[in-house]
């Protein structure tokens, strides 16, 4: 990234980038609009919440039908019914946790940690990142992208944090894919980097003022979209270079924008009333 007093805002400057942000403001307004929103928004946040929660264990390796989301309540059962848990439980923790993350981005990154593991805050590997020698399981990233040492990880979440703090002119897409790249990147946990990462991009959409209601869950985008051309977008973001960094902004912006869709969506059958 580059050295600049405002870094976010030299990606934001990026050919293709300027066209991706003003394409989701304009979704993004556009579904706000929606008359549907006036009366009825809580029940689009809630519905947004489940299906970008299902959409975030999809590229966790936990594909169900969204109805099957829905009727199941076995989500501590290890396999994929612990991943669509930990999916469900970050969905819901994550618009606890603004003012927080304000204050402290990588306090609220270690309680989505802790929260996506299930575990308690003290356990092997849970809620801190990971130290020199743990393994990392992560399926989907798997040995796609050089796992940085324990030492980088550190480094480069001090400096996440720090970046975040001081604040920045660039558009909540571009701070959001950041976020999310960066975590992704790193995998500074043990395990549940991908439901983290997309979950703490999540925050940052919201807290930014883009996304206030969070009704447009990108995570849905993400698993629409598929797990090879988020993979192939996210390599773009790990080289580190003008047009990578793009290419995954841009691919992070098309996400947001069907989760706009699948939420317009939901306001047309609330207008319908069959919902």
């Amino acid at each position: 990234m580059s050295t600049s007093a405002d870094p976010l805002a030299t990606l934001a400057a990026l050919p293709g980038v300027t066209e991706s942000v003003n394409a989701v403001r304009t979704a993004v307004d556009r579904v706000y609009g929606h008359r549907v929103m006036r009366r009825r928004s809580n029940e689009v946040t809630s519905e947004a919440a489940l299906r970008g929660a299902r959409g975030s264990a999809a590229l966790a390796g936990a594909d169900w039908a969204l109805e099957e989301v829905r009727r199941r309540t076995d989500f501590g059962v290890e396999g994929e019914p612990r991943t669509v848990g930990a999916a469900l439980r970050l969905t819901a923790e994550a618009g606890q946790l603004l003012s927080i993350w304000r204050q402290s981005p990588l306090r609220v990154l270690a309680r989505l940690h802790l929260v996506a593991a299930g575990g308690a805050e003290g356990d092997e590997g849970i809620g801190r990142p990971r130290q020199s020698g743990e393994p990392v399981d992560e399926p989907l990233i798997g040995s796609d992208l050089p796992l940085p040492d324990a030492d980088e990880v550190a480094g480069r979440l001090d400096g996440l944090a720090r970046l975040l703090l001081a604040g920045s002119e660039a558009p909540a897409l571009v701070t959001a894919a950041v976020v999310h790249g960066e975590l992704l990147a790193l995998r500074p946990f043990v395990s549940r980097n991908g439901l983290v990462a997309r979950a703490a991009e999540r925050i940052v959409l919201v807290g930014s003022g883009l996304d206030p209601k969070s009704i447009c869950p990108a995570e849905v985008g993400y698993a629409e979209l598929g797990a090879a051309p988020y993979m192939a977008a996210l390599e773009g973001y790990a080289s580190g270079t003008p047009e990578g960094m793009a290419v995954w902004i841009a691919h992070c912006g098309r996400a947001v924008e069907l989760g706009v869709r699948e939420s317009t969506a939901v306001c047309e059958a609330l207008q319908r009333g069959a919902a």
